[in-house]
């Protein structure tokens, strides 16, 4: 649950320390909290993040009232000890204004493909039968399989031509049914980036 078994956060310097919280999928950060050796344990103990609130004055499990629970999936101390970091699965938008993130980032397009995906995830989960996406789920793995193979047969077709629009939405057409395909193999993209991630090492490795 932590990089090292003998580490534990050092609360002699100050009685709060901050704790970056982080979506273990998406890597994106989601908030910064304070917590205490009170808060710390009340985390590891439920595996639910909680923060000790300076505006209630008291422990605060993240969610107990809005239902968005950050879970809790490992931890980390800086080479101080004295601020953590904690890899969290969030149960639904993290910020009090609704946004997955506290933190206006740029660049999240490729952010939203983790998005896409957690949302089906979900259809997949619901099965809700005027999804498009659930029904596709429903007829098992070779109907989707042939429907990803059907739209690269026309990102190809398209790739020939020069109407740049319909490429592009035939791309996109790809993508989220590849994403559909993963999803019916118990798989993410994060596995598809860490296989991508160590042919990019053996490549830089043997130059």
């Amino acid at each position: 649950m932590q990089n090292k078994a003998n580490d534990i956060p050092d609360f002699s310097k100050s009685e709060l320390i901050p704790a970056i919280v982080q979506d273990v999928n998406t890597k994106a950060v989601l908030m910064l909290g304070y917590v205490n050796e009170d808060a710390f344990q009340a985390t590891l103990s439920t595996l639910k993040v909680t923060f000790f609130s300076r505006s209630k004055n008291r422990l605060w499990m993240k969610g107990e009232s809005s239902g968005n629970i950050l879970h809790l999936k490992s931890w980390y101390l800086d080479c101080d000890a004295d601020t953590l970091l904690f890899f969290v699965e969030p149960t639904g938008p993290v910020c009090h204004t609704g946004d997955e993130t506290c933190f206006a980032l740029p660049n999240e397009s490729t952010h939203f493909l983790h998005v896409l995906e957690k949302i089906i995830n979900n259809r997949k989960l619901e099965g809700q039968p005027n999804s498009y996406t659930a029904s596709l789920f429903a007829k098992g793995i070779n109907k989707i399989a042939q429907k990803v193979g059907e739209e690269a047969v026309e990102l190809v077709i398209e790739a020939k031509d020069d109407n740049i629009d319909l490429f592009l939405n035939e791309a996109a057409d790809l993508m989220y049914h590849y994403l559909i395909l993963l999803s019916a193999k118990n798989t993410s993209l994060n596995d598809v980036i860490e296989i991508l991630e160590e042919r990019h090492k053996v490549q830089i490795n043997h130059k």
